[in-house]
């Protein structure tokens, strides 16, 4: 088993992540449920422009964050760090993602809010069920 397809696959498996952002003079976190693009490595979430995260992240796209479960033993902690960069979606993108948005959470065929995704740039793993404080490490490769 690849220590990319692990972390994938706890990725898959989860629908929320903390959404950690900032300006010169504020500083915001926020849950957001969101689906993972493996194949671009990227997290697609649904979220206004007017929220303080969302006008946060229109004055800076560098972003960082959690996705974890909530074990009750130690022995058992997974969870995900990330930093990357967001951007709002536009366009025939846009679109194609929100069909599949709609299809994971269906409350989404409700709201009209704007999808944004974030491309992940490094990730760290912490998987205590492979062994205490197993780390697991990916970073985006430079083109």
């Amino acid at each position: 088993m690849s220590n990319h397809g692990h972390l994938v696959r706890y990725l898959k498996k989860q629908h929320v992540l903390s959404l950690c952002c900032h300006s010169a003079s504020d500083l915001w976190c926020a849950n957001c449920f969101y689906i993972f693009g493996e194949v671009r490595m990227v997290f697609w979430l649904m979220t206004e422009h007017h929220t303080r995260h969302g006008i946060l992240l229109q004055s800076n796209s560098q972003v960082a964050g959690t996705v974890n479960s909530q074990p009750k033993t130690v022995l058992l902690i997974k969870g995900i760090q990330y930093s990357g960069t967001i951007v709002s979606l536009k366009g025939d993108t846009e679109e194609q993602v929100r069909r599949l948005y709609q299809k994971y959470f269906s409350v989404a065929h409700k709201v009209s809010a704007p999808l944004w995704e974030i491309r992940l740039d490094k990730i760290k793993m912490t998987d205590n069920s492979l062994g205490f404080g197993k780390k697991i490490f990916w970073q985006r490769e430079e083109r």
